[in-house]
């Protein structure tokens, strides 16, 4: 950790009440910055402001509609004057075999994943594109952006969207000197992935996939989230990083038998 790596720094992360989201506004708070948390359930983001303390600023958001995203931009904007940092982290699942798969399941699944990173990349751009130093946004994907699943085509789909709107993003909001990049995080042991984790069987199998052996933790997964955030990744758009402890190439277990 690097104490004021991002001293005077204004952040914004979406998803910042739980998971990951959680722990990259943690890192961020402990490296100096400012961050205004957005989620949707207000009680954790009550809980994390009483963790985390008056640099943290609670922005109750639903990533899906527009004028909740544009809102909590505006509460940065009005509170602090400009917009350094976002990281697009909030994301859902609702998946079922295709055959089986509700559409509004594939439309709750999809608009949150992939639309809601398009709605909050699309308002944080317009708050930092007359920053002298630009700005950056970190979209974070999954590795399900290159593998796909057993009843998650939803997930799997909006994930791959959330990769190929990242090099969009880079490609477009350069020229106001904004990187836009992608962590694609492999099985990580977050409140969401619980059912998982503790499927002692599943596990058994999921473990011959990951060559370092284990799930990560939401802290392997902040970590170069703002190792892609900082300056030491000045020169870096456009691109893609997979922290899945090498689960990518061994590809991805049959987990049929356990859905």
């Amino acid at each position: 950790m690097n104490a004021g790596r991002f001293s005077g720094k204004i952040v914004f992360v979406t998803g910042a009440a739980s998971g990951i989201g959680k722990e990259i506004a943690r890192q961020f708070l402990d490296e100096g910055a400012t961050v205004v948390g957005g989620d949707i359930s207000e009680e954790n983001l009550a809980i994390a402001q009483a963790e985390f303390g008056e640099q943290f600023t609670p922005a109750i958001v639903n990533v899906t509609l527009e004028n909740n995203v544009e809102d909590a931009i505006g509460l940065a904007m009005s509170k602090f004057g400009r917009l350094d940092i976002a990281v697009n982290n909030a994301g859902v699942s609702r998946g079922a075999p295709i055959i089986d798969l509700e559409e509004s399941a594939w439309d709750f699944t999809v608009d949150t994943v992939l639309k809601g990173v398009f709605l909050s990349t699309k308002h944080e751009a317009r708050a930092m594109k007359d920053n002298k130093d630009g700005g950056v946004i970190v979209n974070i994907a999954s590795l399900n952006a290159h593998v796909p699943m057993h009843t998650g085509s939803g997930y799997a789909s909006a994930k791959a969207g959330v990769e190929m709107f990242t090099k969009s993003s880079a490609l477009e909001l350069a020229k106001y000197g904004i990187r836009v990049n992608a962590v694609l995080p492999g099985l990580i042991d977050t409140p969401l992935t619980q059912r998982r984790i503790t499927n002692l069987p599943l596990m058994e199998v999921w473990m011959t996939r990951i060559p370092l052996g284990r799930a990560g933790l939401p802290a392997d997964v902040a970590e170069p989230t703002l190792f892609l955030a900082s300056d030491a990744a000045r020169y870096i758009t456009g691109t893609s990083l997979v922290v899945d402890g090498g689960w990518e190439i061994t590809g991805y277990p049959d987990l049929s038998k356990f859905t």
